[in-house]
C-alpha cells in the first residue's frame, strides 16, 4: 500500500523530460553515494539502499526514465534498458551523476550498459569467428549535458573497471553520433563489416587467445544411410547358405534375380516385381554355368525343378497369373512312386 502511494511522486516532471534534465523529486545523492555507481540485477547502488524496498523503487524509477530517454534519442519504438530487463539479464549499468546540481540533491547525467554476448563475426578475410566479447548495449548522456566531457568520463571509467581497450569490445547498433565519438577519442576506424547489428573494428581480431576467438567448424557432410546393420547382413547370408539346392543362390559374384528377391524379403523391404519364370531361368542358368553336367542330368534337374515349382504355386494366390499357369494348376499332379518293396498278398 505504501509503495503504491509513493509511485506517483517518483515520476519526474514532464518539463524535465522535455528539456533533457534528468531531475527527480527525491535525493539522488542518497540513492547513489558515488559519482559513478555500478548496478546489476540486484538494483542496489549502495549500502543504504540494501534491504530498503522504498529506495530500490527509486532506483528502478531512475533506470526506467533513463531507458525511455535513450530510446527517444535513438528514435526507437521501445526502450532497450529498464529495471525489469536489468534484473533478468547479466548486464551491468554504469550511472553517472552530478551531485552539486538541483539544489544539492543531485541530477543524473547519463548511463552506460554493457554485457557479454556470444557472437558469430566475420574477420578481414571473411572467416566466421565465434567470440564472446564485452559489448556496449546502450549509451546515453542527457541532451543538455552533452559536449561537456561527461561521456568520455563515463566511458573511461568503464574501461578501467573492466581493464579493456575500446578496440576489444563490440558495439550493438551504435548511432552515428556514437561512432563519431569512438573515432574522435579512441581512433576506432574503420570497422569490419558484419551481417548482424554489432560493430567491431580491425584490431578486434588481433592479440586474442584461442579461447576468446574460435573458428566456427564447417558442417560435416551427412554420412551414408545404411539400409540395415551388419548383423542383419550376416543373418541373411547364413539363411541363404542353409537353403537346399536349387533355392540356394549360386556362388558367383553376380547375384541372380531369385537371390535378390529372397534377400529383399528377409530384410523387411518391399519385394522386387521380377517374374517367377525369369527368376527360375536365371537360377538354372547360373547353376549350369557353375557346374556343367551331361545333358541327361540337366534334363532331370529341369524336370524336378519344374515339378517343385508347380507344387509351390498350387498354394499361391496371385491375380497376375496368366491362362497357361491357370491350366497347369488345374492339371492333377502325377502320383509319386514309392521306392519301398510292396508286401506280397496272401
Amino acid at each position: 500500500m505504501c509503495l503504491l502511494l509513493l509511485l506517483p511522486s517518483l515520476q519526474p516532471s514532464s518539463e524535465s523530460v522535455l528539456t533533457g534534465n534528468m531531475e527527480f523529486p527525491f535525493d539522488i545523492n542518497q540513492l547513489f553515494p558515488e559519482r559513478v555507481s555500478i548496478l546489476d540485477h540486484t538494483l542496489v547502488a549502495g549500502r543504504k539502499s540494501a534491504g530498503r524496498p522504498d529506495l530500490q523503487a527509486h532506483v528502478a524509477t531512475v533506470i526506467d526514465e533513463l531507458g525511455r530517454a535513450s530510446a527517444k534519442a535513438q528514435q526507437l519504438t521501445a526502450s532497450i534498458t529498464s529495471a525489469s530487463k536489468l534484473q533478468s539479464q547479466k548486464h551491468q549499468l554504469y550511472l553517472l551523476k552530478d551531485g552539486e546540481s538541483n539544489g544539492g540533491r543531485g541530477v543524473i547525467v547519463g548511463f552506460l550498459k554493457v554485457g557479454y554476448k556470444k557472437l558469430f563475426l566475420l574477420d578481414q578475410q571473411g572467416v566466421h569467428i565465434e567470440a564472446e566479447p564485452l559489448c556496449v548495449l546502450d549509451f546515453y548522456i542527457a541532451e543538455n549535458l552533452q559536449r561537456h566531457g561527461y561521456g568520455l568520463e563515463l566511458f573511461d571509467f568503464m574501461l578501467q573497471h573492466k581493464n579493456l581497450e575500446p578496440v576489444q569490445m563490440a558495439y550493438d547498433r551504435p548511432s552515428p553520433k556514437f561512432l563519431s565519438f569512438l573515432a574522435k577519442h579512441y581512433c576506432l576506424t574503420p570497422s569490419v563489416p558484419q551481417v548482424n547489428n554489432f560493430v567491431v573494428f580491425e584490431g578486434f581480431f588481433l592479440n586474442r587467445s584461442a579461447a576468446q576467438l574460435r573458428k566456427v567448424p564447417l558442417k560435416k557432410p551427412d554420412g551414408e544411410i545404411k539400409p540395415y546393420s551388419l548383423m542383419e547382413r550376416e543373418v541373411v547370408r547364413q539363411e541363404q547358405r542353409a537353403r537346399p539346392w536349387p533355392f540356394a543362390p549360386p556362388h558367383s559374384p553376380q547375384r541372380s534375380v531369385s537371390s535378390q528377391y529372397s534377400h529383399s524379403l528377409s530384410v523387411g523391404s518391399s519385394p522386387s516385381r521380377a517374374p517367377p519364370r525369369a527368376a527360375q531361368a536365371s537360377a538354372l542358368g547360373a547353376s549350369r554355368d557353375q557346374s556343367p553336367q551331361s545333358p541327361h542330368i540337366e534334363r532331370c534337374r529341369a524336370r524336378r525343378t519344374s515339378q517343385q515349382g508347380l507344387v509351390a504355386r498350387c498354394s499361391m494366390y496371385s491375380r497376375h497369373m496368366d491362362g497357361r499357369a491357370a491350366g497347369l494348376l488345374d492339371r492333377p499332379l502325377p502320383a509319386s512312386r514309392s521306392t519301398s518293396p510292396r508286401r506280397p498278398e496272401g
